[in-house]
């Protein structure tokens, strides 16, 4: 279960720069969150999912506070949305998910980054069909699957797939029952979640091994540090070195 893999290993990895990153990257999108409408997390759900988006990743409560305060201020600052799909080593796919206030560096840096190592980036649909969007919830409990899995048919939540590795669930759900799966687990005891969000699921998984998975991981960590980059979707198993 390579999610939940990469979970405990993000959070062991820590270190003030990837912090840093990770401030500016949820900075920019509850900004935006908060600017599409009212910026109170009650009643604009973009927002709401925004900040719990990022809650299971310690993020510091200032950060929340001062991105809704700028959007609340009129701040005319905007970013660009943009998606990038390609391959890295190993012929591993890779979606590149961008918010910036210049689409061209934007570009430059996604390309550079995967090309440094090994990689290329392709036509828009060149790999997303490999992909499926769906809501993702990980969690610890000591709850069976089988027991979660009931709980969510039980309250009618539009289950995909529920898995255990260790203490961690994991849920996958249906985009549009996302809310609800997350409203029933926080219901029924879980109290934080190490990932709560609309991700994009490979299909199948391709296992690298040597110097591609050196390389592999490496673009990863250079993507990271990119500072339009959002989010890094992939279809590289993980769990298991």
């Amino acid at each position: 279960m390579g999610r939940a893999h990469e979970v405990r290993a993000a959070s062991m990895a820590a270190t003030a720069a990837k912090k840093s990153a990770l401030c500016m990257r949820a900075s920019k999108e509850i900004y935006m969150a908060a600017k599409s409408g009212v910026p109170d997390p009650v009643s604009n759900l973009a927002l709401k999912a925004a900040i719990e988006k990022y809650k299971g990743q310690n993020l510091p409560k200032d950060v929340i506070t001062r991105a809704i305060e700028k959007a609340k201020g009129g701040s005319q600052e905007s970013y660009i949305q943009g998606r990038f799909e390609g391959f890295g080593a190993g012929n591993v796919a890779i979606i590149i998910d961008t918010l910036s206030d210049n689409a061209n560096r934007a570009y430059v840096e996604v390309k550079t980054a995967v090309a440094k190592k090994g990689g290329h980036l392709g036509t828009p649909g060149s790999v997303s069909y490999n992909f499926t969007e769906a809501g993702l919830l990980i969690f610890k409990s000591d709850k069976s699957v089988e027991e979660i899995e009931e709980l969510l048919i039980m309250s009618d939540v539009d289950v995909t797939e529920v898995t255990k590795d260790e203490e961690y669930i994991e849920v996958h759900v249906a985009p549009t029952a996302f809310g609800n799966a997350k409203n029933v687990l926080t219901e029924d005891g879980v109290t934080e979640f190490d990932k709560a969000e609309i991700s994009m699921l490979p299909n199948d998984y391709v296992k690298l091994t040597g110097e591609d998975l050196q390389k592999f991981k490496e673009m990863l960590d250079l993507l990271d540090d990119c500072q339009d980059v959002q989010e890094v979707y992939h279809n590289c198993d993980l769990s298991e070195e």
